[in-house]
């Protein structure tokens, strides 16, 4: 009887097996003696990454364009978890630019594939790689780790986004034709060489399975740097080489991992590379891009070109780095990239270069080039209102404690806190924030005495506090870090002790939080005294609707509102020193700029935009 048992059971997995190959067999896209398939026909990926979260909604489709008339048949995009998910519970793929699935059916109506890199992490030089900042709040959970509480939460992500995107395959009908598994996991491997090397094979594996559960078909791929695919790797799944263009390693590596055979594709392709704050923009010159393309077309390599077009870090969602000279190394609000395809969605040499090249190789038509969004400047807008940023943030009753709190632990993702300590006895010597997360403007009884700042490594200052002073910190998470080992060390404010001359200061800190989620609203308009964080505000009509870039090199640091949406940070240091506002979100009646400037060193009485963007000009 036994025998009969396993007999049947042997025939039903050979007739499972056997559907499923027929059913890959039948797909219409696939990977099949070493190339890439489509409808029975060997077809090329020549793809350009640009992500739908960075980019306003209404240019989406303009965007797909100017990717299909640079020569490309195929679009790459991060989905980043903390965008769908802002709160523990809280789901939102519909608001702003948040639809994923209309941005993929939009792809397919211009006759594009779309290659979908959910992560769970994803890097991207976005806020914490993707992660939502509230998983550092669950007891025991460790982020990119074979751990229960994370593989609980990276389930729930991936079952809510299969939801939207998992009809949209090309088996459904659709036009996604791959999915990335992890992200980049070998270079994390290589990292953390004090996790052991099963739990990091047992935690890719865990990430694969969810997205087969969830419904992600076949074909998958992963990402890693050539010498980094031991680690990142996984069986049965294509590897692809990032950066990689010695085609004889490509092939020798890919070869290694995947049964001696494609097809090859370089899933990372840089024609430019990403910027920090206080550091040189950086440039890749378009012939040097174009040799290196031709190299890819001329040996049958399929690329994605890492970015075809950055965007825009609106609001708090840009990342962070860190080296050994800078603690942290804040992303700058622009994702130009030095892209072909600028960050407001414009022709550049580079462009021109690839597209001719792609006339030349690509085995279809190349559309023309869509025409260029228009470009207004705005002479002089007036900041007719001003309030103390202080005073509007210390209007709300304060959460106290011993010692100061985390952004975590005051449950506040992004923006700033406030915190207050007032002294019952004078005091004076050298103050120390070794715990600072990220910036901090310091002030004694309302006046400004000084600043910390991580990115230059400013831990501590001079200070002296008279009898019955008070002092306020005013901090900014400046964006969690987004890659490398030190992503698990992502709390932000003041996480460590505050010490006075090596005295710890405790008791009676007042923290006022200010996240900035919504637009600050002036209703009596003050003078500010310069030194005093402040919320300028002002009105303005337009003659025509257009793309423009503030300009905000007169101002210190702070952040942007215009109607109503967040256009990110600013900072005096540079590079960059303008602000891309999307005509899209103008109006021609009744504008409205805010602006929260923490530093106001000179009083502003207007601000104008502009038709270029300025990207390159570093201060010392």
């Amino acid at each position: 009887m036994q025998v009969v048992r396993t007999n049947f059971f042997a025939l039903v997995l050979i007739m499972l097996s056997f559907g499923f190959a027929q059913a890959q067999d039948d797909a219409p896209f696939k990977i099949e003696n070493g190339s890439f398939v489509y409808n029975g026909k060997p077809t090329p990926i020549y793809s350009g990454e640009m992500h739908y979260e960075r980019i306003p909604k209404e240019y989406w489709r303009h965007r797909i364009q100017m990717m299909k008339a640079m020569g490309l048949n195929t679009i790459a995009t991060y989905v980043f978890w903390n965008y769908h998910n802002p709160a523990p519970g809280v789901w939102d793929f519909e608001t702003g630019n948040r639809n994923v699935a209309e941005f993929i059916k939009i792809a397919q109506e211009e006759e594009m594939f779309v290659i979908l890199r959910p992560g769970p992490y994803a890097c991207g030089e976005w806020e914490f790689g993707g992660y939502p900042w509230f998983l550092q709040n669950i007891p025991g959970l460790k982020v990119r780790e074979n751990n229960a509480q994370f593989l609980a939460a990276c389930k729930e992500y991936i079952n809510e986004l299969a939801k939207q995107v998992a009809p949209l395959q090309v088996n459904n009908g659709g036009n996604i034709i791959m999915t990335q598994v992890e992200n980049e996991f070998g270079s994390y491997v290589a990292q953390r060489e004090d996790i052991a090397p099963e739990d990091h094979k047992a935690y890719k594996e865990a990430i694969f399975k969810m997205l087969k559960d969830a419904g992600f078909q076949a074909p998958f791929f992963t990402s890693d740097g050539a010498w980094l695919f031991e680690g990142g790797s996984l069986e049965g799944v294509l590897p692809t080489a990032n950066g990689e263009g010695n085609i004889d390693n490509l092939k020798k590596v890919v070869n290694k991992f995947n049964n001696n055979e494609g097809p090859y594709m370089v899933a990372e392709f840089y024609p430019g590379w990403l910027d920090h704050w206080a550091e040189p923009f950086v440039k890749i010159s378009a012939s040097d891009i174009a040799k290196q393309t031709e190299v890819y077309l001329k040996n049958g390599v399929n690329f994605n070109f890492y970015m075809a077009h950055g965007g825009t870090n609106f609001g708090f969602t840009s990342g962070a780095n860190y080296n050994d000279e800078h603690d942290i190394q804040p992303d700058i609000t622009s994702y130009d990239y030095d892209a072909p395809i600028s960050e407001a969605g414009w022709v550049t040499p580079k462009y021109d270069s690839i597209r001719a090249l792609m006339q030349k190789y690509a085995p279809y038509e190349i559309p023309a080039v869509p025409e260029q969004i228009p470009v207004i400047e705005i002479p002089q807008i007036q900041l007719a209102k001003t309030m103390d940023a202080l005073t509007f943030i210390k209007k709300q009753k304060p959460v106290t404690s011993d010692s100061p709190l985390t952004f975590e632990q005051l449950k506040q993702g992004y923006g700033y806190v406030l915190y207050k300590k007032r002294f019952t006895q004078p005091i004076t010597g050298t103050l120390k924030v070794p715990g600072l997360r990220d910036f901090a403007t310091v002030y004694v009884n309302g006046k400004k005495v000084g600043e910390l700042n991580r990115v230059f490594n400013t831990y501590e200052m001079p200070i002296k506090i008279p009898f019955n002073g008070s002092l306020e910190i005013l901090v900014e998470n400046m964006g969690r870090i987004n890659y490398g080992a030190e992503i698990v060390n992502n709390l932000k404010g003041i996480i460590a002790p505050v010490t006075i001359n090596d005295y710890e200061i405790t008791g009676g800190w007042e923290m006022y939080k200010a996240p900035f989620a919504e637009v600050p609203e002036i209703k009596n308009s003050k003078e500010v005294k310069t030194g005093r964080p402040v919320v300028y505000s002002g009105n303005f009509d337009l003659k025509k609707q257009g793309d423009t870039f503030l300009n905000m090199s007169k101002m210190g640091k702070g952040i942007v509102f215009v109607n109503g949406h967040n256009l990110g940070r600013y900072w005096k240091v540079g590079p960059q020193q303008t602000l891309y506002v999307p005509g899209c979100w103008l109006k021609k009646k009744d504008n409205t700029i805010t602006i929260f400037e923490q530093l106001n060193d000179v009083a502003a009485t207007s601000i104008s935009a502009q038709k270029t963007p300025i990207l390159e000009d570093l201060k010392s």
